[in-house]
C-alpha cells in the first residue's frame, strides 16, 4: 500500500529535500493544495498550519507534529479519531543553553560590565555563585531532567514539581502543585516547563507570584497560560531586585501595549528557547514511519485527554 504524505511547515522544501535523502518506502509527497488535504492519510505538520484544515482531511490515519506543544490540535471540539504525535527528546541541551545563559548573565553580572565598561569604569563589584544555591523546576520531563543535570555541574539544589511525585533521577527532592507555595519561597530560579491542562493552567498567579525571594528570577519555557502575564507585570514593577524571562505567551506575538515590555527586570523572547530543527524532526519522522509501516506504536504518541 502507498502512503501519502502531506507537509504542512514554513520549511516544505527543507521537509522535501531532507525526507528525499531517507528514502522512505511506499511514500508519495502531495503538494498542500485541497486535494491533497483531503487524499493524505499522513500528515508532517506545524500545529497552528494544520488545525483550522483538520475537518477536511477524509483520511487522516497519523500525524507527527513538527512541534513539541500541540495545544490547538488537543482541543475538546477538535478530532480525535488518528494518531498524534509530537517531537520529544531533543529540547534538553537547547533548553539548558538559553536557561543558564540568562541565569549566569544575571549572576555574573553581566549588564553591570558592559555599562562600566561604556563609561570606561574600572570598578569590581560582588557577584553572586549558583553554588548552593536552588533550582526549582515545575515539570520533571526530559527538558527538565538536562536542565537538572545541567544544574548539578553548578553545584545547585534541584526541586522539581510533576503529577504524582514520582521519582525522578537527577533530583533532590520532588512533589506535587500542592507544594507550591512552600517551595517558591525558598527557590532562587524558578523555570516553568508544565504542558497546558486544566491543572496547570494559570498556576503562577498573583498569590504564587508573590511569595517568591525578593532576588528570585522566573523562567516561563513550557506553556503561556501557566502564568498569569498581569499579575507579573504588577509583581515586577513592585519587586524590582526579582527578573522574569519570559519566552511563551498567551498570546504571540506579544501585544505591543503589554505593559511587562516596558519592564527593566523583564526579559521578552519570542519563542526562540529551544526551536525544532527540520534535520532532528526528519529523524524522528524517519523512525516512526518505519514503526507504522509494521504497525509497530509509535514513538512520542500524544494523550489526547491529557494533552501531551
Amino acid at each position: 500500500m502507498k502512503h501519502k504524505l502531506l507537509l504542512l511547515t514554513r520549511e516544505n522544501d527543507r521537509y522535501r529535500s531532507l525526507l528525499a535523502c531517507c528514502h522512505l518506502p511506499d511514500l508519495e509527497l502531495l503538494n498542500d493544495n485541497p486535494s491533497g488535504i483531503r487524499r493524505a492519510d499522513i500528515w508532517l505538520a506545524e500545529p497552528g498550519l494544520a488545525a483550522p484544515l483538520l475537518g477536511h482531511a477524509d483520511r487522516l490515519r497519523w500525524m507527527q507534529s513538527t512541534f513539541a506543544g500541540v495545544d490547538l490540535l488537543v482541543k475538546p471540539k477538535q478530532r480525535r479519531d488518528y494518531q498524534l504525535t509530537n517531537v520529544r527528546g531533543i529540547f534538553g541541551p537547547l533548553m539548558s543553553e538559553y536557561l543558564f545563559g540568562y541565569l549566569l548573565a544575571r549572576q555574573r553580572d553581566h549588564q553591570l560590565y558592559k555599562n562600566q565598561q561604556q563609561q570606561k569604569v574600572w570598578l569590581p563589584g560582588s557577584y553572586k555563585t549558583l553554588q548552593g544555591s536552588e533550582l526549582l523546576l515545575l515539570g520533571t520531563g526530559s527538558i527538565a531532567k538536562h536542565i537538572a543535570q545541567t544544574a548539578k555541574h553548578f553545584g545547585m539544589r534541584v526541586t522539581g514539581i510533576n503529577r504524582s511525585a514520582k521519582p525522578t533521577p537527577g533530583f533532590d527532592e520532588i512533589t506535587t502543585l500542592n507544594a507550591l507555595p512552600e517551595l517558591i519561597q525558598r527557590a532562587d530560579a524558578i523555570a516553568s516547563i508544565l504542558p497546558s491542562t486544566e491543572q496547570t493552567r494559570g498556576v503562577l498567579n498573583k498569590d504564587i507570584l508573590s511569595l517568591m525571594k525578593e532576588d528570585a528570577v522566573l523562567f516561563n519555557l513550557g506553556r503561556g497560560d501557566v502564568l498569569d502575564l498581569d499579575a507579573l507585570a504588577i509583581q515586577m514593577a513592585k519587586q524590582p531586585g526579582q527578573q522574569a524571562v519570559l519566552d511563551v505567551f498567551n498570546q504571540e506575538p506579544l501585544p505591543e501595549e503589554h505593559p511587562v515590555w516596558g519592564l527593566d527586570n523583564v526579559i521578552i523572547t519570542p519563542h526562540i528557547a529551544a526551536p525544532s530543527f527540520p534535520e532532528q524532526v526528519a529523524e524522528i519522522f524517519t523512525s516512526n514511519y518505519h514503526k507504522f509501516l509494521i504497525g509497530e506504536a509509535l514513538s512520542h504518541r500524544v494523550n489526547f485527554e491529557r494533552g501531551y
